[in-house]
């Protein structure tokens, strides 16, 4: 969420921030909504200055036995509590509209952030690794796993519909190891802490990464009212939630494998064959907790972390830095790392690291003091993918693939594999 004072002071930079973003300007209707709330909210301070000194000269009427101004002063005050009593009301009606419209504004973009439309506009900033060579036509992964007998799409459907996926045996084994394979590096490689997270939270936990309220339909929610995280960014972000750290221990590194659930409600008609858009996959998060002067660093080391995965699978990739237009809404600089998968003959995205400054903090009032300071700051949150579980299967199956339909196990997996070399039907 963006400061309303920040807004106040920098109106021109709010506008140019959204046009950045292709959205339309939006500073001149929150300062004068702020403007509506802050005389309101005068109003009501100053009728209850006046309710308090009537409320005195009343005694003072009544002392000095001037029953005629006691019952004018009466009838003061009982006029001012009735207006307390609606004005208050609006008070609060006022400050929740003017924070619903703050809650529904993108961050701020950085300024080295190219500015672009689509994802036609990211601009790449490294590849990594070679395409793999074949001496046959390549197949997609649904083609292979079908052809194993490993990855039932059809029996999905029937138990739960169209974007899940059964998948057993060989393959089912690989994409655990995938994910026990990224905890290992993450947590004793690269420093994060290993979180198993509550899968189900709140609206304040969603509110607080930037899920509600604007992106409501691209969530499930059970029928108590709690919602399925999309991802564990939810559950990490908000461990520090209301909280005000100690500097000394920032930064907080997070890493948790979970479920993660989505609606694909945007995504109509994109990827409906095989395993890469489902509404139910495993995920590897990242998340750090920062302060202001550490975040950028922090953002360039979460994405080396993501990259060393795809690395030591002996994936090639390459690495974009995402356009204004394509950038998400609670980031202000977003990295995509692209796998090659050759069965598509195409670049897809398998990780996305994003630095939201304090962007998410404000909305959880989670913050940091500084030694020596009095006041406290607002902590800065990055998150990313270390990577998607599914996706780095899909690449595995693809990359890995043999002319007859069987899948080589990587060399960094095959001490999770418990002796399996190939998979085969």
């Amino acid at each position: 969420m963006l400061d309303i004072r920040w807004i106040r002071d920098n109106p021109q930079a709010l506008d140019a921030a959204l046009k950045k973003r292709g959205a339309a300007p939006e500073s001149a209707a929150l300062i004068e909504l702020d403007e509506m709330r802050r005389a309101h909210t005068t109003k009501v301070q100053e009728a209850q200055m006046r309710r308090n000194a009537a409320s005195k000269e009343i005694g003072a009427a009544m002392a000095a036995k001037d029953m005629e101004k006691a019952e004018a002063l009466k009838a003061e005050v009982a006029e001012i509590k009735s207006f307390l009593q609606s004005g208050e009301e609006t008070d609060r009606e006022l400050t929740a509209k003017l924070q619903d419209a703050l809650s529904r504004l993108p961050n701020v973009p950085l300024d080295d952030v190219p500015v672009g439309a689509d994802e036609d506009d990211n601009v790449e900033v490294r590849l990594t690794g070679q395409k793999p060579a074949f001496d046959f036509a390549p197949k997609e992964h649904y083609e292979l796993g079908e052809a194993l007998g490993q990855m039932d799409f059809a029996t999905a459907a029937k138990l739960s519909g169209s974007r899940f996926a059964v998948v057993q045996g060989g393959l089912a084994r690989l994409e655990r190891a995938l994910g026990q394979f990224m905890l290992d590096m993450h947590t004793q490689e690269h420093g994060y802490t290993e979180v198993n997270p509550p899968l189900l939270v709140r609206d304040d936990a969603m509110y607080g990464t930037g899920q509600l309220p604007k992106f409501s339909e691209d969530l499930f929610q059970t029928r108590e009212g709690f919602w399925l995280i999309p991802t564990a960014e939810v559950s990490l972000t908000n461990l520090v939630r209301e909280e005000i750290v100690d500097a000394a221990t920032l930064p907080r590194r997070y890493t948790a494998l979970t479920p993660c659930f989505r609606s694909e409600a945007g995504s109509a008609g994109r990827d409906t064959k095989g395993y890469l858009r489902q509404h139910q996959f495993y995920k590897v998060e990242l998340v750090s907790v920062t302060d202001a002067e550490s975040s950028i660093d922090e953002h360039e080391r979460m994405t080396k972390c993501a990259e060393t995965i795809l690395d030591k699978l002996g994936l090639h990739f390459r690495t974009v830095v995402l356009c204004t237009g394509d950038m998400g809404f609670g980031a202000r600089k977003t990295y995509d790392i692209e796998v090659w998968l050759p069965g598509q003959n195409a670049y897809r995205e398998i990780s996305s690291c994003s630095v939201c400054g304090d962007f998410q903090a404000r909305r959880m009032n989670a913050r940091y003091r500084a030694e020596g300071e009095k006041e406290t700051r607002f902590v800065h949150t990055l998150n990313g993918s270390g990577v998607a579980v599914g996706r780095a299967l899909i690449a595995v199956m693809e990359n890995y693939q043999n002319a007859d339909g069987s899948i080589r196990v990587p060399e960094a997996l095959k001490p999770y594999m418990g002796g399996i070399e190939v998979i085969g039907a």
